[in-house]
């Protein structure tokens, strides 16, 4: 595009309708944020969603969109994106759509590596149903629907994605501006699937659940902020550090003073280490945390299509064509 664009061209005049406080708001922003700063064409970007709070976010971009129905938000952007592989296609979701009936569609949406970017805003909650237990919730959650408290194990989203075989995770908080922006541009940039985990907090039914890291006045000691090629440091002036303990296979946090020279580099491209950051409780792992780039489904699809990308008719041909087609 000639003209630069800023955030506020990619706001629309839709009155933003979320709960006064909600995390979501600093989400929108990020995101128009990194669609500026990406400089995205309007007119070649679509947001699909689902339902949730988070699926009123195609009302909010100035951009295509599509509110789609729950759970199948990832089924229909990779339709979307087949139809047209030029689209920059993002799909709006939340821990519980996402998770819960649309599982599915994410772990296939993930194992094919379509070319679309999947922001699952996770509150550990059923926010828009009015506050039940959602697949995410941890054991004891009391809610409308689990009043004694949850009694299930949730489910880890990123711990899911690996299994699923994802080749892009990463992980944000919503308040965390230059973070988000951070992790949003590389989603952007990533071929295939890119599928971020956003905690985002819900002040109504289930306020301060991410408190623990997400304080600013500890963050320095409860977050680590991951860099591929660096040292996994954190804590004021990164007095501390992530090791690996070859006697217990397992991460450890030790004193750097004396011990710089054993604190692991980040390799988004180790799925073992990847696993362990995304248990890891203290410090909690944000940014990208893997990444191993790969043939995306599109360019895998129209490598051995006919049409190699190209349209041989338009909408409105099929539209108006026969109601049936004769495949040779």
């Amino acid at each position: 595009m000639s003209t630069k664009l800023t955030a506020k061209d990619f706001a629309t005049s839709q009155e933003v309708r979320w709960c006064p406080g909600c995390g979501d708001y600093a989400i929108l922003r990020a995101v128009q944020t990194a669609l500026a700063d990406v400089g995205a064409d309007p007119d070649k970007t679509a947001f699909i969603s689902g339902i949730g709070c988070a699926a009123r976010f195609p009302y909010y971009v100035d951009t295509y969109g599509f509110h789609t129905i729950h759970g199948r938000a990832p089924a229909i952007a990779t339709g979307l994106k087949l139809a047209n592989p030029e689209l920059n296609v993002w799909v709006v979701t939340g821990d519980g759509d996402a998770l819960s009936i649309g599982g599915n569609h994410v772990l296939h949406a993930l194992r094919r590596n379509v070319g679309i970017k999947v922001l699952l805003f996770n509150n550990e909650i059923y926010g828009l149903t009015k506050g039940q237990y959602s697949p995410t919730s941890r054991v004891g959650t009391a809610s409308p629907s689990s009043p004694t408290g949850s009694v299930e194990s949730p489910v880890s989203p990123g711990q899911f994605a690996m299994g699923s075989g994802t080749h892009f995770f990463a992980r944000g908080i919503d308040t965390d501006k230059k973070g988000m922006g951070d992790v949003l541009q590389q989603a952007h940039a990533f071929e295939g699937t890119a599928f971020v985990e956003i905690f985002q907090n819900c002040i109504v039914y289930n306020e301060d659940v991410f408190a623990d890291f997400t304080d600013r006045k500890t963050a320095p000691d409860t977050q680590l902020h991951v860099k591929h090629g660096e040292p996994m440091l954190f804590g004021e002036n990164n007095s501390k550090g992530i090791h690996f303990n070859q006697d217990t296979l397992a991460l450890e946090v030790i004193d750097v003073t004396d011990a710089k020279d054993e604190v692991l580099v980040h390799d988004e491209r180790n799925p073992t280490i990847a696993r362990m950051l995304i248990d890891q409780k203290t410090p909690v792992a944000l940014g990208v945390i893997y990444r191993q780039p790969a043939q995306s489904y599109e360019d895998a699809f129209y490598a051995k299509h006919p049409t190699q990308m190209k349209r041989r008719k338009s909408v409105a041909d099929i539209i108006e064509g026969p109601s049936s087609w004769t495949v040779d």
